[in-house]
């Protein structure tokens, strides 16, 4: 699903708010998400899952083009999502279902 599909169908859920007024919440949403990443607060949202900046150390990498080049590739974080309960369980429902 796309950001543009995702305001639609909250939009439709919502019938007295503008598109626009739609796009705007799911905006802040993201970037109140973000900022959280970015200062590694977690992020838990019930019943969905959790976000976190996970820590990659630095390494040293290598060019699949020249596989005797090394490259230095510096630390960094990383968002890491962990499904929740109530999500895997619904997902699975879904998935065991038989397609018809």
């Amino acid at each position: 699903m796309t950001k543009s599909k995702l305001i639609e169908e909250v939009a439709k859920q919502m019938p007295g708010m503008s598109k626009r007024d739609v796009e705007i919440v799911v905006e802040t949403i993201f970037k109140a998400m973000t900022d959280a990443l970015v200062r590694r607060d977690r992020i838990e949202i019930r019943g969905f899952g959790s976000f976190i900046a996970k820590k990659r150390r630095a390494r040293e990498g290598r060019n699949p083009r020249k596989p005797d080049v090394k490259v230095s590739v510096p630390q960094k974080h990383v968002p890491f999502f962990t499904c929740g309960k109530e999500l895997r369980e619904r997902v699975n429902l879904l998935t065991d279902a038989p397609q018809g």
